[in-house]
């Protein structure tokens, strides 16, 4: 489920198809996002006091499912540029979440096989220990 809110400009259609395209190429890359609640802040910061270029700010949160947690802010004076940037960001940290789980389970593994070798090791250390204590002459 995706929301999009807009603060201090004013609702465009534009924008919001733009916004959601931008989310479904990533669904469709990361099936475990539709799951999830996403959260997009579109926000423009206008200075009343100083003349300039408007400043956009596209901030993600993602909550809830496989990926909960995720926030991710990108600014810059040109909102679709912020809102290209933060997709880019966006699909790296999930890229990055998914490896993490590859990673641990990869370590895990590989304890789990260095545990059976270390217990395998004294068993064979034991057996061996009591075979040369029955060769040994009794006095």
């Amino acid at each position: 489920m995706t929301i999009v809110k807009f603060k201090n400009f004013d609702r465009s259609e534009f924008v919001l198809s733009a916004v959601h395209s931008k989310l479904e190429t990533l669904i469709e890359k990361f099936p475990d996002l539709s799951r999830s609640q996403l959260q997009v802040i579109l926000t423009m910061d206008n200075s009343p006091l100083q003349p300039g270029a408007d400043q956009f700010r596209v901030r993600i949160l993602i909550s809830g499912g496989r990926y909960a947690g995720i926030t991710i802010e990108k600014s810059h004076p040109n909102l679709f540029v912020a809102l290209a940037d933060l997709a880019d960001h966006l699909l790296e940290k999930l890229n990055r979440c998914g490896d993490k789980t590859r990673v641990r389970a990869r370590s895990k593994a590989r304890m789990l096989k260095q545990r059976r070798y270390q217990i395998d090791k004294r068993v064979n250390s034991q057996t061996t220990d009591q075979e040369n204590k029955d060769d040994w002459p009794v006095a």
